[in-house]
């Protein structure tokens, strides 16, 4: 049997309804579009990060994207798409791209349920975690290079540099 003649699985539970549990329990603002799709507001660090949730019904796959509040000109798109290109080599999940129809930098992700595999509770939160976490660590970087004139690589060493301990 070909990939394309797969029967999708039956799901004891659609994905996005753990998902809006997890908004809800934790008073996050959600909007639930359609039966495939969710937004939702998150507070970060940095910002707050408007997060998109989409079951592909054909891929059995929950694709993340969270996005902040930068718009980056014509002019800083090389840079940005450089300071992406950095930050992705350090990435060991998920990925940052530049939405170029409305020109914002977002972290993206997929978890794959091919095969009936079931998501739970834990598994949503940490995706959810590991995008807002991802986009406090990097959002500062963004900024530098938009609003500082700083290169990708200054920017990154700048939100890279670790303290110890506590003055």
């Amino acid at each position: 049997m070909s990939i394309s003649e797969a029967e999708l699985t039956e799901r004891s539970e659609h994905p996005l309804d753990i998902m809006e549990r997890l908004a809800a329990v934790h008073e996050w603002p959600f909007d639930r579009a359609d039966e495939n799709e969710i937004s939702m507001t998150v507070a970060g660090s940095w910002a707050n990060y408007n997060i998109a949730l989409t079951w592909l019904d054909e891929m059995e796959s929950l694709h993340i994207a969270c996005a902040f509040d930068i718009k980056v000109t014509p002019r800083q798109r090389p840079a940005i798409h450089e300071l992406i290109a950095m930050i992705n080599e350090q990435l060991w999940i998920g990925h940052f791209d530049l939405w170029s129809r409305e020109d914002v930098a977002m972290f993206r992700h997929a978890l794959l349920l091919a095969g009936g595999a079931e998501p739970n509770g834990r598994q949503c939160e940490t995706i959810l975690k590991l995008a807002v976490e991802s986009c406090d660590r990097y959002f500062q970087a963004f900024q530098f290079v938009l609003w500082s004139d700083k290169t990708p690589a200054e920017a990154l060493a700048a939100v890279m540099f670790e303290t110890l301990g506590e003055a």
